[in-house]
C-alpha cells in the first residue's frame, strides 16, 4: 500500500511516497481504508526527528499523521461498534507501531476510531479530532466554572477555535485574542471579548477583565506574555510544555494528547458537537498525498486558517 513518509528524520523535501505491506487486524482492531489525513505541525516535529530527542530514534520509515477520516476495511475478532464500509475518524499516534495516518490503511485499536460526523466529506471529518481533543483536554485541567473567564491565545488556529467553541458550549465567558483582519472570525467563533494579539496581550485582556481571567488556553505558545492576565490562583494550559516558574499561585496544565487518544467517549461526544454545529469543522486546502512535501511548506509558512488535508482517494 502507498504511504508517505521519510526514512529518517529529515525536513519536508524528504518525504516520499513508500510501499508498506498491508497490515491485518488482531484483536480489538480496526483496518481503515483512509480517505484524508490532516497536516498538524506536530506532523512536521515528527518528520524533523522532534519526538525522538534524548533516545534512540527507532527503525524507519517514519510516517506522520494524527488525524484521519475513512472506511472501515476490516474488523478484528471482539469488535462489534463498527461494519465494514462504515465511514469513520480517528486519531492517531504516529510513533506507535502501527505508525502515523499518512497511508492508505491503517490498523488502529477500535477504542481510537468514531463514526463520521453526519454531513461531513472526508477533507472535513479529518480535521476534527487532535485538535478538537487537545482543546477539550486544556478545558478539562483548567476546570473553570460555568460562568467563569477563559482567555484563549491564537484563538484563529484550529487548536484556539476549537477551545473557543467548547469553552462557550460549557457556559463560560471567552477572551480570545486576533490579529488584525482576524478579528471578525474570531466573534464568529464565538468569543465574547477580542482583544489585539501581541506582545502587549495580556494588558490587552487585563484591560477587558480587569480582575485577571480564570484560565488561559495557551494556543499561540506566549506563555511569558500571557501569564500577568491570569488572576491569582488562576490555570495555563500549554500545548507545547513549558518549565519556567508560575507565581501567584497560578496551576500550570501541559497538555499531552497521546493521553487521551483511547477515550472512545470523549472523542465520540466530539463528534456530536461537530454534527451538532457546536464545533466548526474548517478546510484551509486539500493536496493530492503525493504532494505532501507542498503542504507542509504551506503550513510552515504561516497565516493558515483551517486545516490542510492530504486527498488519499
Amino acid at each position: 500500500m502507498r504511504a508517505i513518509g521519510v526514512t529518517k528524520p529529515g525536513d519536508e523535501d524528504d518525504l516520499e511516497v513508500l510501499d508498506l505491506p498491508v497490515q491485518d487486524p488482531q484483536d480489538g482492531q480496526i483496518r481503515i481504508r483512509v480517505h484524508a489525513a490532516t497536516v498538524n505541525p506536530t506532523d512536521t516535529a515528527m518528520i524533523r526527528g522532534a519526538y525522538y530527542r534524548g533516545g534512540d530514534v527507532p527503525t524507519g520509515p517514519h510516517i506522520p499523521g494524527m488525524d484521519l477520516s475513512g472506511v472501515v476495511d476490516a474488523l478484528g475478532p471482539g469488535v462489534d461498534r463498527f461494519a465494514v464500509g462504515d465511514r469513520v475518524i480517528a486519531v492517531v499516534a504516529p510513533t506507535s507501531e502501527t505508525r502515523g495516518a499518512y497511508q492508505e490503511q491503517i490498523v488502529l485499536p477500535a477504542e481510537q476510531v468514531v463514526p463520521a460526523p453526519a454531513g461531513a466529506d472526508d477533507a472535513a471529518a479529518s480535521t476534527l479530532l487532535m485538535n478538537a481533543l487537545t482543546a477539550r483536554l486544556a478545558l478539562d485541567e483548567m476546570a473553570v466554572p460555568a460562568g467563569g473567564t477563559v482567555a484563549v491565545t491564537g484563538a484563529a488556529g484550529s487548536f484556539g477555535g476549537y477551545v473557543v467553541q467548547l469553552a462557550k458550549a460549557d457556559g463560560l465567558r471567552v477572551v480570545a485574542d486576533a490579529k488584525e483582519g482576524e478579528d471578525g472570525l474570531v466573534r464568529e467563533l464565538g468569543a465574547d471579548i477580542v482583544v489585539p494579539r501581541g506582545d502587549d496581550v495580556a494588558a490587552n485582556i487585563r484591560a477587558a477583565v480587569p480582575e485577571g481571567v480564570d484560565g488561559l488556553a495557551d494556543g499561540a505558545v506566549q506563555i511569558d506574555k500571557t501569564l500577568d492576565a491570569i488572576k491569582d490562583g488562576g490555570a495555563l494550559a500549554t500545548i507545547r510544555g513549558w518549565d519556567g516558574p508560575a507565581e501567584r499561585g497560578i496551576s500550570v496544565h501541559p497538555i499531552w494528547v497521546f493521553s487521551a487518544i483511547g477515550h472512545t467517549d470523549k472523542l465520540d461526544r466530539l463528534r456530536q458537537q461537530a454534527e451538532d454545529g457546536t464545533l466548526t469543522l474548517r478546510v484551509a486546502t486539500t493536496f493530492p498525498a503525493e504532494q505532501a512535501a507542498e503542504a507542509h511548506k504551506l503550513l510552515a509558512g504561516g497565516g493558515v486558517r483551517g486545516r490542510i488535508v492530504l486527498d488519499f482517494n
